[in-house]
C-alpha cells in the first residue's frame, strides 16, 4: 500500500514518543483542553509501527536502508 520510508532510529523514536504522549493523556489529571493534545501521539505511533510517513513521501525523504 505505502512504500516504507521510515527506518531504524527514526522508527523507534516515533514509537516511543507516540506511546509517551498517549500515556501522558492518562497520567494527566487536569481538565484543560491542552490535555487532549496528547492524542496527537497517535500520528508518530502509527507512522512508526507501519514504517511509512506520508509527509516523508511528499518531501522525498527516506530514512530506511535501500532494498
Amino acid at each position: 500500500m505505502f512504500e516504507k520510508n521510515v527506518g531504524g532510529v527514526d522508527r523507534i523514536s516515533r514509537i516511543i514518543v507516540g506511546a509517551g504522549l498517549i500515556a501522558g493523556f492518562y497520567l494527566n489529571d487536569s481538565e484543560s483542553a491542552l490535555r487532549y493534545a496528547y492524542w496527537l501521539g497517535i500520528i508518530p505511533l502509527v507512522t512508526g509501527i507501519f514504517s511509512t510517513c506520508p509527509l516523508y513521501s511528499l518531501v522525498g525523504i527516506k530514512t530506511c536502508k535501500p532494498d
